[in-house]
């Protein structure tokens, strides 16, 4: 997401690298290819102008540190004003103080409602809610069938009174159901039309009015760029939406619709979707100052922290706490565990995108390879147990019945097994600096100690 937006800011950036200072004639040439690249990725061109206005005037009011460089200090008021352009401060769906909370999914028809609403399901469900999926589109064909599929793809009922009732009747009947079986979050899932009508807007005018959801979440499908802003305008001119939820954000490149749809709606992006997966790992809550980290190419290591808090047990990191400290390291089970929790943090690009400084140092259109992780999985699967625990008696024998139980060669096998004695190498030589570290003054000076007395030795037997 964002890579070609990323990659004019850098290249902009770059113009002041050696320069003394911000000058007038500098910050002008930057901003004229910052306004460029904004206006390339789709940002709406009032918003560009309000922003490189902005920018400019705190680039000449020299409000940063004055021991950063001009490409730092560009850097980061660009950074502040991004951030301060899609919200400053992530903003939480809002929970109900007593029964259902319940939320309307609106949109266009192919924006990705019924996905999104499957994977908000997902989200709650394992915050510890008891959420009930509402099929409310009787129009477009299959669609109740497609709610029903994803709601047993994440364990949520669906509610449906089939496509002879009114969408509003659907409605109402999910609230109540909700109400009479202990639901306390419903999710109804609209109806979208090709464009924008007014017998939509009538239809959930009409839903608004009678459920009084507490939360009206616009779902906009981010590809279509300068389009979603226009949607979201007339959406909330109409609704009164609370929050915009941006799907297929990782398809984007340009990333137009995130940078103007707050400054033109005044409503917050609260969720961002990225994959078809439908997995609550995909469906994120909407930081801005991380997403402007991202843009810059920063990377985004606090989610990434997140995710791998959401996903390791805290008995799974003692356990590999306990071997690093008693030298045992890790084995095939560890590094089997480490790659299913891997899997369950998002796909592995966008892993790979969060972390600080590994984005610029990757070539263009690196793919992480998704089937090098499937043969690890099969090689380490074809082992007998006392092989996971000790690579030590793997002998060729033993290698090449692994290799032809995974479908793989030894070769494969043997750069598995000089990956896991690597890994275990690093990670006790840093476990053996940092318990080291403490006593360097001390191991020195006894050393230097009994290099004096060695010396005074050998004088006293040369005179005698």
């Amino acid at each position: 997401m964002f890579e070609s937006l990323t990659e004019k800011l850098q290249s902009a950036f770059k113009r002041l690298s050696g320069q003394g200072k911000l000058t007038e004639k500098n910050v002008a040439d930057v901003l004229r290819e910052v306004r460029l690249a904004l206006l390339e990725a789709d940002v709406n061109f009032k918003v560009v102008r309000t922003f490189i206005n902005e920018v400019r005037s705190r680039s000449l009011g020299q409000e940063v540190l004055g021991s950063l460089t001009p490409e730092l200090q560009i850097a980061k008021i660009i950074g502040d004003e991004l951030t301060k352009l899609m919200g400053e401060a992530s903003v939480k769906i809002e929970l109900a103080s007593s029964g259902p909370t319940v939320v309307l999914m609106v949109g266009l028809q192919g924006s990705g409602k019924t996905t999104a609403s499957a994977k908000l399901a997902d989200k709650y469900k394992k915050e510890g809610r008891n959420p009930l999926l509402a099929a409310a589109d009787i129009y477009r064909p299959a669609a109740i069938k497609q709610l029903q599929v994803l709601g047993q793809q994440v364990e949520v009922p669906v509610f449906t009174l089939g496509t002879d009732v009114s969408p509003l009747k659907i409605a109402e009947s999910a609230v109540q159901e909700a109400v009479s079986e202990g639901y306390n979050f419903v999710i109804i899932d609209t109806a979208g039309r090709l464009h924008l009508d007014e017998e939509l807007m009538d239809e959930l005018k009409s839903i608004k009015s009678s459920v009084n959801p507490d939360e009206i979440l616009l779902v906009v499908d981010s590809m279509t760029g300068q389009d979603a802003v226009n949607v979201a305008e007339r959406f909330n001119q109409d609704l009164d939406v609370s929050g915009v939820v941006l799907t297929k954000l990782d398809g984007d490149a340009r990333g137009g619709a995130a940078l103007s749809i707050r400054s033109v709606t005044d409503k917050p992006i609260k969720l961002v979707s990225t994959g078809e997966k439908v997995d609550a790992s995909t469906l994120e809550e909407f930081y801005p100052d991380r997403m402007a980290s991202r843009i810059l190419g920063q990377g985004d290591f606090k989610t990434l922290l997140e995710r791998a808090e959401a996903t390791f047990t805290e008995d799974q990191a003692k356990e590999i706490e306990r071997k690093l400290a008693t030298k045992q390291g890790l084995d095939f089970n560890d590094l089997l565990l480490q790659l299913e929790q891997i899997k369950q943090m998002g796909p592995l690009d966008q892993i790979v995108d969060m972390i600080p400084g590994v984005g610029k140092a990757i070539p263009k259109g690196f793919q992480p390879d998704e089937d090098q992780l499937r043969y690890v999985k099969a090689i380490i699967q074809s082992m007998t147990v006392q092989e996971r625990q000790d690579h030590r008696i793997l002998s060729r024998s033993r290698r090449l019945r692994i290799a032809n139980g995974s479908g793989t060669t030894v070769r494969q096998v043997n750069q598995l097994v000089d990956q896991l004695k690597f890994l275990n190498r690093m990670t006790q030589q840093a476990a053996g600096m940092q318990g080291l570290m403490p006593n360097v003054a001390k191991v020195g000076g006894t050393k230097a100690k009994r290099t004096r007395v060695s010396a005074r030795t050998r004088r006293k037997r040369r005179r005698r």
